[in-house]
This record gives C-alpha cells, sequence and structure tokens, in this order.
C-alpha cells in the first residue's frame, strides 16, 4: 500500500495555491504514509534479517531503498512509456508471488549461502540489496500507475514518492526489531507480499477488477492482525 495516501491526496495537491499550503498538508501525509508502508517495510526488514549485524542490516536498508527510489523516479519520468508495457506490471506481480513462495515454502536462497566466508558475505550482502532494490521498487509500480493516471504533476508525484521512502525506511527499521519479538510477524509480511502481488496481477490481466482494493487491504490488516498475536518464546 506504499504511497497510497499521496495518491489520495494528490487531487487536493493539484488545487492548491502556494507551497505553504502544501507544507501544512505534510504532516497529514507523512502519518498515513507511515501507516500504510508497513506490508512493504516488513518485506524489506525481513530480507535483511539474514544479514549478519545491525549495522550491515542498516547499510543494506539505506543502499536499497535509495536505488528503489532512482527507480521510481525513472519510472514515474518515463511513465508515458514504460507502463504502456505490460510485461513490467505482470513481472512485478510474479516476483512478490514468488517471493512470498521462496521464502515461505523453501529455504530463502540468502539463508542458504554459508557463513563465515568473505566473499560469500559480501555476495550476500549484494544480493539482499539487490533484492530490496527490486521488491520496494515491484510494490510501488502499482501507486505510481494510480499516481500518474489521476494526475501530470510529476513534481508532485516525485515529491510524494521521496515522502513514502522517507517514511518506509523509518518504518522498516522498526519493523525489523519487532520481527525478533513477534515470531508470526515474518510470516505475515510474506503474506502481504502475495496479497500485493495478486491485487497487481489482477489488476493488470482482467480490465474488470472481480474485488474492490479495499478487500485487498482488509486481508493485508487480518495477515498483521495475525502477524502481532503471538510474541517469541523466551528461554
Amino acid at each position: 500500500m506504499d504511497s497510497a495516501a499521496i495518491n489520495s491526496f494528490i487531487p487536493t495537491l493539484d488545487r492548491v495555491d502556494s507551497w505553504y499550503e502544501i507544507i501544512t498538508l505534510l504532516p497529514i501525509l507523512i502519518a498515513l504514509e507511515l501507516l500504510l508502508s508497513a506490508d512493504n517495510a516488513v518485506a524489506l526488514a525481513s530480507l535483511t534479517k539474514s544479514l549478519d549485524s545491525s549495522e550491515l542490516r542498516s547499510r543494506a536498508l539505506n543502499i536499497g531503498i535509495t536505488i528503489s527510489l532512482i527507480f521510481r523516479i525513472i519510472l514515474i519520468i518515463l511513465s508515458n512509456v514504460l507502463l504502456k508495457f505490460i510485461f513490467i506490471r505482470v513481472f512485478a506481480g510474479l516476483y512478490l508471488v514468488y517471493l512470498f513462495i521462496s521464502n515461505v515454502f523453501s529455504n530463502s536462497e540468502i539463508e542458504s549461502i554459508e557463513k563465515g566466508n568473505e566473499n560469500k558475505n559480501n555476495f550476500r550482502f549484494l544480493k539482499v540489496v539487490a533484492l530490496l532494490s527490486i521488491t520496494d521498487f515491484a510494490f510501488s509500480i502499482d501507486s505510481i500507475t494510480t499516481a500518474v493516471a489521476i494526475s501530470d504533476q510529476y513534481i508532485l508525484i516525485i515529491f510524494g514518492a521521496v515522502i513514502g521512502v522517507l517514511a518506509l525506511r523509518f518504518t522498516s527499521g522498526i519493523f525489523l526489531k519487532l520481527l525478533y519479538i513477534f515470531s508470526r510477524l515474518e510470516t505475515a509480511g510474506y503474506i502481504a507480499i502475495l496479497i500485493v502481488g495478486i491485487k497487481l496481477l489482477l489488476n493488470t490481466l482482467i480490465k474488470e477488477s472481480i474485488l474492490p482494493d479495499y478487500y485487498f487491504y482488509v486481508l493485508i490488516i487480518f495477515a498483521f492482525i495475525w502477524g502481532f498475536s503471538k510474541k517469541e518464546s523466551k528461554n
């Protein structure tokens, strides 16, 4: 649900008369982004969990999310061309579904790489950064498509993307800590990834949506309620 807050506010932002009016909306936009980026944040936090130290996890998040922001800006600027290619949206949806299957029903490739070897550790770090970039970009495609469809104010859309990424970096750091407290939260995050992937595929491949978007958001909320329902047992 990343950037959903900005998307809903774009018609309002288009009508404002000055930057001062935009600045007065910022607290609301940031608060909504913090809430709506939860599913994406848990997914990114889960991907970084396999790294050996908090410093590496933080660095991976910083680099991965920054690369994703660059991808987002490129997609926004070239949206009139790139979003006409349906395979981009289909690839993003299939990738999110694959990410769910590979992490919930089989051992993650990242975790299967042996530790202790510096070259392998470097490879693992780079692979996590790549996965973070691709995953966040896949999450953002649906919201960017919606944003450019309802507004031609690319500066405002990019502005929204930046706020979304900053909110995402903040929330992913929080959820990274929560993953060690709630035993089901990581699985709930991947369930949210699956739901977003299915939503993206249905909205892309079927012209008339089978279910309203809020149905998917309700499912994500239930997934997180389940995710927070059990704490890790303390020895």
